[in-house]
């Protein structure tokens, strides 16, 4: 099963992909946890994204390309795998096309999860997660409160706001996102591979339309 999420930041890909990893026993490739997790260390790669994402704007396909050559090449990614944040562009989806060609892969399924910009700022401004890299849990000050404000619920760990989460860059990213990424959409359509999952709503319903979405697909 090998499957990609488009959608606008904040409309809760990454939620419904662990979800859907968790359930299938796929391999999450989240590009946003990937380059974070560069920066953190320092990589060569990392350094090169921070720049960018803390302005708001998309890391450079160079970088995003190397990282995931490297991560859909390891075994783990065999048995299959859900792209989570990446590809953002026609050319970096042309770009996928080839790496998935040199494994011997097709995508299954594209899955886009649409959302009205006004309720993923919101989404997005109100998010807060946890630094610990062990833990990474995602909590929202209004929809899933902390029981101690401020706390991590999982390991006490002070919850922190992604620069990027911060409103003045949020409407950017949100541009940026409907420049560049939604003609995936007319990209994906034609190779009828894709499919529309409405992203407002309780995740369990919309996690309910995306295992029907895959049903059809009859992907197991």
């Amino acid at each position: 099963m090998r499957i990609l999420f488009l959608g606008a930041p904040g409309a809760g890909k990454g939620t419904q992909c662990k979800k859907l990893a968790k359930k299938f026993e796929l391999t999450h490739l989240s590009s946003g946890d990937m380059l974070r997790e560069a920066v953190k260390n320092g990589t060569k790669a990392g350094l090169a994204a921070k720049e960018f994402m803390d302005k708001g704007q998309l890391v450079p396909d160079s970088v995003l390309i190397d990282l995931f050559r490297e991560k859909l090449s390891q075994p783990e990614c065999a048995k299959g795998f859900i792209l989570d944040g990446f590809p953002r562009n026609i050319a970096q989806a042309k770009s996928l096309d080839q790496l998935l060609s040199e494994i011997k892969a097709n995508l299954d399924t594209v899955i886009d999860l649409y959302t009205p910009d006004s309720i993923l700022e919101e989404r997005i401004c109100g998010r807060r997660i946890c630094p610990n890299k062990a833990c990474n849990e995602v909590f929202h000050v209004k929809y899933s409160p902390p029981k101690v404000e401020g706390i991590c619920d999982a390991c006490g760990t002070a919850l922190v706001q992604r620069s990027d989460d911060k409103a003045e860059l949020v409407k950017q990213r949100l541009s940026v996102y409907h420049e560049l990424t939604s003609p995936l959409i007319d990209f994906y359509q034609a190779k009828n591979l894709l499919h529309k999952v409405d992203g407002d709503g309780e995740q369990e319903d919309i996690f309910a339309a995306i295992l029907k979405v895959l049903n059809v697909k009859s992907i197991h």
